[in-house]
């Protein structure tokens, strides 16, 4: 492979922004979250993906204001009924999953069985990068996120309700809003213990 030189000329730290990526917990975010324009700003980076075939294998619902609460109401009945054990500790979780931060975008995975000549997987794949780009263009516009699914994420009732069809799944919820305080780095894997060589034999 030959390596040409790129049209922009390279940062001092061009590897900075993924560097500083994490996750700010959804009970951390507050206002003010991304307007309309900010969100469609981070949507034009977010849909810059690999995409094998241009499927475009995805889609956006956007979740904000009195939405986030109903949702979360639907949430917990639908938990109560999946266990009507429940202590009022789950099911309050459950109310309140989507109240936090002030926007929730669902990025729905479209996998349309009829297609044969790309693999569902790759598809599934495509969504996936949707949501990390979703979250590198919210820190890089000033803003926190994390990606989220909990069991609603796989609950037929709750697709229904969101109105997905048969052939959609959601890769994650998207939760967006101002960090209310500065989230301490974790421990992440050293890369020379994941990397290994293929030798033939």
């Amino acid at each position: 492979m030959s390596v040409t030189a790129s049209a922009n000329p390279q940062s001092p730290q061009p590897l900075a922004a993924l560097d500083a990526r994490r996750s700010v917990p959804a009970k951390q975010l507050g206002e003010p979250g991304p307007d309309p324009a900010a969100l469609a700003r981070m949507l034009e980076s977010a849909v810059r993906v690999p995409d094998h075939g241009k499927r475009v294998p995805f889609r956006f619902l956007r979740i904000h204001g009195d939405a986030r609460h109903a949702l979360g109401e639907a949430v917990a009945k639908r938990g109560m009924q999946r266990d009507p054990g429940a202590g009022d500790g789950a099911i309050e979780k459950d109310r309140m999953r989507f109240s936090h931060a002030p926007l929730v975008v669902v990025v729905v995975a479209v996998l349309d069985p009829s297609d044969d000549k790309i693999p569902g997987q790759e598809r599934l794949l495509t969504a996936g990068c949707v949501c990390f780009a979703l979250l590198q263009a919210a820190q890089a516009m000033g803003f926190g996120a994390t990606w989220l699914t909990g069991w609603p994420a796989y609950d037929n009732a709750i697709l229904q309700l969101l109105g997905l069809d048969e052939d959609e799944r959601i890769a994650g919820f998207i939760h967006i809003g101002t960090p209310k305080t500065e989230v301490p780095e974790r421990d992440r894997p050293d890369p020379a213990t994941l990397l290994g060589d293929w030798i033939p034999t």
